[in-house]
């Protein structure tokens, strides 16, 4: 594992994404942004390694709760680290507190390269480079996150100085012939209790859990094994109304959640029980539905309801997010730890239930049975009305589910009539936790890129997934 680490805003996180070749960690002009440590796998000339974002390291501790414990996220990482890539900011110059930190680092013991940072033309600007030397690090490179000068180039060359065991140490101790492991966002309000449950499902303080409000800012990605089972838990940035964010971090935070349930197979999203649902609560799940994932909605702090309320609050949750009653609702405590044990074999069910495909003559004796029971409504053909006849219909993509039907008049048909054929859909096959979506066409569409009886894939449906 190699750490980026540094004071708070020397640019640790534009390096990072420079690596990881996507906006991967947030980045804004304001110190301490990065509260959590972040990881993504990357390949450098054949070998692949984590590259783990910090939060800005501080020389002296400080009192308050939160800041404290950003400080033993960011120490905890650079003790787990084999590779240290020690930040500092170029421009500004050296500063007593780079040299504290470069004290501390090299008395770890672990292999570390110095990056001085912010310039973007070293052969004019060696004597900034030079003062740095004065840390004592042999592998000192001057770079430029923002327009990757030299960046690449450093990491290459300290990876050189080291034993090649030591990129075989990097993978996986156990090889997997499966797909990439599912993806869990866990989504909600902010302070609802998703780090705390992230933590507990990890077995380990992976992210900062405070009680103030908005503490995750970027997306943590965290690897657990359940009964041989590989899945990376997400945790997300709490979702404010949007007239309640505050500056970039909370903005971009709530950005990062929406590309993490794109980029998720399941969502976990946690509501707080003890105070009951809320009307954001409602927005965030409408949000992930959105989305296509599949999903378990978490009451927390179920520890705080008294016995004779729980019955009430689990309808009252219920009813708050009744345009996705087919999701499951569980009880637990992340403080406890109560109600987690069984998650998985729920979300199993749940993921299962969004990679379900039905087979086509199933689906035609399903439809053909709907239509006669429930027929659309008539479809106005200048004065005459004549019956929107249902033909036949193929399933075109799974995760979520998405059935293509094809029919004599899509323009005519309404809205609420494909939620009944959705809701049909779910009864019928046992689609639990997932979105399932209709998608009509008229049947002269079957053969110009929709979907036909005969499978072909229907443009524009892009399923979900790995």
């Amino acid at each position: 594992m190699v750490a980026l680490v540094g004071r708070p805003n020397v640019g640790k996180s534009t390096l990072f994404n420079r690596y990881a070749g996507y906006r991967r960690a947030l980045v804004a002009d304001q110190p301490g942004l990065t509260r959590d440590r972040i990881a993504e796998r990357i390949d450098v000339e054949g070998r692949m390694i984590w590259l783990v974002d910090t939060a800005g390291l501080d020389a002296v501790r400080h009192g308050e709760s939160l800041e404290s414990a950003v400080q033993a996220q960011a120490q905890s990482a650079v003790d787990s680290a084999d590779v240290i890539l020690f930040i500092v900011d170029g421009k500004l110059g050296l500063v007593p507190e780079d040299e504290a930190i470069a004290s501390t680092l090299r008395r770890s013991g672990k292999t570390i390269g110095l990056l001085v940072n912010k310039i973007d033309q070293p052969r004019h600007h060696q004597d900034r480079l030079n003062e740095f030397y004065r840390l004592g690090i042999d592998l000192t490179f001057a770079v430029s996150a923002e327009h990757g000068v030299g960046a690449f180039n450093a990491l290459e060359e300290i990876l050189e100085n080291l034993p090649e065991e030591w990129s075989k140490a990097e993978e996986p101790t156990q090889a997997r012939d499966q797909d990439s492991p599912t993806r869990i966002a866990i989504v909600g309000r902010p302070n609802v209790g998703k780090s705390s449950i992230a933590n507990r499902l990890a077995g380990e303080n992976r992210v900062v859990v405070s009680d103030v409000p908005g503490t995750t800012r970027d997306a943590v990605d965290i690897t657990i094994q359940r009964d041989g089972e590989e899945f990376v838990l997400v945790d997300t940035a709490g979702i404010r109304k949007i007239a309640k964010r505050k500056g970039p971090g909370e903005r971009g935070g709530a950005l990062m959640t929406l590309r993490s349930l794109e980029r998720a197979e399941l969502a976990l999203l946690v509501v707080d029980a003890s105070e009951g649902i809320a009307d954001q609560d409602a927005r965030v799940a409408s949000l992930m539905r959105d989305q296509g994932c599949a999903a378990v909605v978490l009451a927390n702090k179920w520890d705080l309801v008294e016995t004779e309320d729980r019955p009430d609050v689990l309808a009252d949750i219920a009813h708050g997010l009744r345009f996705m009653s087919d999701v499951p609702i569980v009880p637990v405590s992340a403080q406890t730890g109560a109600g987690l044990s069984a998650l998985f074999k729920k979300l199993r069910k749940v993921a299962a239930s969004s990679q379900l495909r039905i087979a086509t003559a199933d689906l035609n004796r399903w439809l053909q049975d709907v239509s006669e029971k429930h027929p659309p409504s008539m479809a106005s053909k200048g004065s005459a009305r004549k019956p929107n006849k249902l033909f036949y219909a193929s399933q075109v993509a799974v995760g979520p589910p998405v059935v293509v039907v094809f029919c004599s008049d899509p323009k005519a048909i309404q809205t609420s009539y494909v939620r009944f054929l959705e809701n049909r859909l779910r009864e019928s096959f046992g689609f639990e936790g997932t979105p399932v979506r209709v998608l009509l066409r008229a049947r002269n569409e079957g053969r110009k890129g929709g979907q036909g009886h005969d499978g072909e894939r229907d443009e524009g449906v892009k399923p979900r997934g790995r």
